[in-house]
């Protein structure tokens, strides 16, 4: 999968990059041409991130960040820009999914996912807009889901919240910051088989790709090629929307009766 060197020139900043579609979009940033700041909280995978980023021959800076500490974004995006020249493109990618029934849902629990996931959205756009608004021009892309704005799922009501929250944000930040040419967009995956949903077990998750029509889940880098799309200049005039990435999985079933095979 190639999108060539879309992004060449680019400086990025990935949030979440230690696993799954954060480091998907880590790598596939750095092949389409961009300097690659990875953050994570787990800053010892924020390291992993960069050396791998290094190692096929990109530019890459670890930095270990809480995304639901402005404070630590604030610092991360400095520290990018003071590296690499400046900022322009954000991948805001850190996220949890733990799931519980509605009965077993603490204000604890509720906080923890929405400060993340949500919170943490907008402490990275609040923290790396200096520097796209110095650059002059800039290109946001949130991982949303299909999840929340789409169809729900049992026992992840507080992650269906948060990505259905994302999805407002994505559409009034994109009109407020037109303006300044800087575009927001974002990807709504299906089931993607990261390291989180591979621990379900091969026998759970062959369950879900029967009812997806394309008849298995997503790669990681399946995702991060369409975060890179929007983020490139071939989506120039792309802002406020989201691209589904699922494999068909929200599409309606046809009926039997309906159908033409």
């Amino acid at each position: 999968m190639d999108l060539g060197q879309c992004l060449k020139g680019r400086v990025a900043l990935v949030t979440g990059c230690g696993r799954g579609i954060g480091q998907a979009i880590a790598q596939f940033a750095s092949r389409s041409g961009a300097a690659v700041g990875c953050v994570d909280i787990d800053e010892s995978a924020a390291g992993e991130a960069a050396r791998a980023v290094t190692a096929s021959g990109g530019a890459g800076l670890a930095l270990g960040a809480d995304v639901r500490n402005l404070g630590d974004l604030i610092a991360a995006a400095d520290a990018v820009a003071a590296r690499f020249g400046s900022v322009d493109t954000i991948f805001a990618s850190a996220g949890i999914y733990p799931a519980a029934p509605l009965e077993a849902i603490t204000d604890e629990h509720w906080d923890m996912v929405l400060s993340l996931n949500l919170k943490g959205v907008f402490h990275t756009i609040k923290a790396s807009l200096p520097h796209l608004t110095k650059h002059g021009s800039g290109s946001i892309v949130i991982v949303s889901s299909i999840t929340g704005n789409r169809v729900g799922y049992p026992g992840l009501s507080v992650y269906s919240a948060s990505k259905a929250g994302i999805n407002g944000l994505i559409k009034s930040t994109a009109l407020e910051l037109a303006p300044r040419n800087i575009r927001v967009n974002g990807v709504e995956p299906g089931t993607v088989r990261t390291p989180g949903v591979e621990a379900m077990g091969e026998a759970t998750l062959a369950r879900i790709a029967a009812v997806i029509p394309m008849g298995r889940l997503a790669s990681p880098t399946e995702v991060a090629a369409a975060s890179v799309f929007l983020a490139s200049d071939a989506a120039s005039y792309i802002t406020g929307q989201t691209i589904i990435v699922d494999g068909g999985q929200t599409l309606p079933e046809l009926p039997l009766s309906l159908s033409l095979s």
